[in-house]
């Protein structure tokens, strides 16, 4: 059985930054992709970022580009979302989705195992 874990949410005050790790663990599966989901109260759970195993490459939602990184440790079991001029509309809960789709990562239905979710709070 594969885990999820994240840490590193917080508040902090607009303009700030905060990192977000996710930590897998269990089964010693290498996943072909990886992302970051948020969801504020009242509204769907939206993408933020994935990273692509078999290249490295990235992908950001729009709202967040230039913004926020993402970025994996060598041993594929750590996920990272480095998040910088951080703004209240960034205001949600941040989970971490791991699964073997390498393509259409900007969606939820390609990911197989999900993190309980870390509180990011953005004060005005």
């Amino acid at each position: 059985q594969v885990q999820l874990a994240e840490s590193g949410g917080g508040l902090v005050q607009a303009g700030g930054s905060l990192r977000l790790s996710c930590a897998a663990s269990g089964r010693p599966f290498t996943f072909d992709g990886m992302g970051w989901f948020r969801q504020a109260p009242g509204k769907e759970r939206e993408f933020v970022a994935a990273i692509r195993r078999r290249d490295g490459d990235t992908f950001y939602a729009d709202s967040v580009k230039g913004r926020f990184t993402i970025s994996r440790d060598s041993a594929e079991k750590m996920v990272y979302l480095q998040m910088n001029d951080l703004k209240p509309e960034d205001t949600a809960v941040y989970s971490c989705a791991a699964g073997w789709v390498p393509y259409g990562l900007e969606s939820a239905s390609g990911y197989v195992y999900w993190g309980q979710g870390t509180q990011v709070t953005v004060s005005s």
